[in-house]
């Protein structure tokens, strides 16, 4: 009698035993979202601002609810608001892709800020980090968004990081989190905004689209900062001449900028010139190939050596085509410095002059230290976010990860990755959205006339392409680096946004 009851209860025991290790196995899976919440002011446009910080992670579900991500994002909401339809509300995040949104964060939106030396090396610790008063936070409530890979961001579940890294995939999960935090903090009837940068625009571009056609959540506005759109304007691809076309007129102002054009004109003078001699004189001599005759080559030489601040020597060998890493070595190659990628105003050490291409960017290793190390301290110490989990503040770094660039084609080729597409389709579908587009003229990693074409061949019509704002600052792909250029983008972005 004592084996017939004994085994039954040891059975009954094991089968519970492995329940609750899968149960504990599928809770270490599919984790809660967790936030530190915190209490702030600050005087911010003139005002003073009592806000609520949160800042952590939200348990992203899919379409089916299932459990797919842990989202990292730090959302920043003014205190003392009882009709939350008026007060607009920011989606923001960078680009890469695969970076967070430090730069963002703590370049311009968020209420701290680092400052940097601009342009030049801004010295190892400790940094200078000060109340933001440019910040958005008097106008907007502003959730700052890391993507999969980045921040505290990770796959959970039956999902994988892999799942999230492609253009595609990267619009639908962002859509998702924007649906998922304006249902569980009441804001669907909030003026709601896109803010992105770099790689952010791109995005942007979808999401809008993503947002509007498929989750049923339209934009009052749009912000790209640094845009692309159309991947052709700065990948320099061989047997595709846009990108070289696309980036002269930047080559310009950086050559402008250092001195490098004989008889200095004044810069926006000289743009227009640079803008118009790239899509009439310089594109037809490019369209040629190796058909261009010497006469002809004779003829353009000149012109492009003035535009570029190249030699003409130089631009011969390079067969009138210069990509942008061999611009940022070349232009002061003679002087031992090489140019900025993001900023063309910084220089830094040019160690092999025999060198094509850049080995670095100035302007990322100057500034990159300072925001990763204030960044760090904030998130930590001022937010109060669990030490023990791991910021990351970018996605490179990551394990197996590998963009994923298609987004289909026709009749089976694949295309070129262009989101103006989905850009248009959005403000055609809403034709009260507007887009603002701030542009830096000294950045050469995305370039301003490349925007400048691909809105002008999205054959939109005239009264949908006027809610197409555009801006110049006279500073880099981070232009609030830039004192300047940081005011002029705070006064621009209220504008925008008041005058929804």
């Amino acid at each position: 009698m004592k084996n017939i009851f004994i085994y039954p209860i040891l059975i009954v025991f094991l089968i519970s035993s492995n329940f609750a290790l899968l149960g504990q196995e599928e809770k270490k899976e599919t984790p809660d979202g967790e936030v530190s919440v915190t209490q702030h002011t600050a005087r911010i446009g003139g005002k003073n601002i009592s806000y609520t910080a949160t800042a952590g992670t939200l348990q992203l579900r899919d379409e089916e609810d299932n459990p797919i991500a842990l989202y990292g994002f730090t959302a920043y909401t003014k205190n003392d608001e009882s009709d939350l339809t008026q007060r607009p509300i920011t989606f923001a995040y960078n680009g890469g892709p695969g970076s967070s949104s430090m730069w963002l964060h703590m370049g311009v939106l968020g209420p701290k800020r680092v400052v940097v030396t601009d342009p030049g090396f801004t010295p190892a610790a400790p940094y200078k980090v000060e109340v933001n008063e440019h910040s958005i936070l008097d106008v907007s409530d502003l959730v700052m968004i890391d993507p999969v890979g980045t921040g505290l961001s990770k796959a959970i579940g039956k999902a994988e990081n892999k799942d999230f890294w492609g253009v595609n995939e990267d619009i639908r999960s962002v859509s998702l989190f924007i649906k998922q935090y304006i249902n569980e903090n009441d804001r669907w009837h909030s003026p709601k905004f896109l803010l992105g940068e770099s790689y952010g625009t791109l995005r942007n571009a979808g999401v809008m689209n993503y947002l509007q056609g498929r989750l049923g959540i339209s934009m009052n506005g749009v912000i790209m900062v640094s845009a692309v759109f159309d991947l052709r304007t700065l990948t320099f691809q061989p047997g595709d001449d846009i990108s070289y076309v696309a980036n002269l007129p930047t080559y310009s102002a950086v050559a402008w900028y250092h001195d490098k054009v004989k008889n200095k004109p004044e810069l926006k003078a000289f743009l227009e010139e640079s803008r118009l001699f790239a899509k009439t004189e310089y594109t037809l001599a490019l369209m040629k190939g190796d058909q261009i005759t010497d006469t002809e080559l004779k003829k353009i030489l000149p012109k492009l050596a003035r535009f570029t601040g190249l030699s003409e020597e130089y631009l011969r060998r390079a067969k009138l085509r210069v990509t942008e890493p061999e611009f940022a070595q070349e232009l002061l190659r003679e002087e031992g410095k090489t140019v900025g990628r993001l900023d063309g105003r910084f220089t830094g050490i040019n160690q092999d002059l025999l060198s094509q291409t850049a080995d670095y960017d100035p302007q990322s290793t100057s500034i990159s230290p300072g925001y990763i190390t204030a960044f760090s301290d904030y998130f930590y110490r001022e937010l109060k976010v669990n030490k023990k989990h791991y910021y990351h503040t970018s996605a490179y770094a990551r394990q197996g990860f590998n963009w994923n660039w298609q987004r289909g084609g026709s009749r089976g080729f694949p295309r070129s990755v262009n989101t103006g597409i989905d850009m248009a389709e959005a403000m055609t579908q809403n034709p009260n959205m507007k887009v603002l587009i701030m542009n830096g003229l000294y950045d050469i990693a995305t370039p301003f006339f490349g925007v400048e074409y691909s809105i002008d061949h999205l054959e939109l019509e005239p009264e949908i392409k006027k809610n197409i704002i555009m801006t110049y600052y006279e500073a880099g792909h981070m232009m609030y680096t830039h004192q300047a250029s940081l005011e002029a983008f705070k006064r621009d972005f209220v504008g925008f946004v008041e005058g929804r």
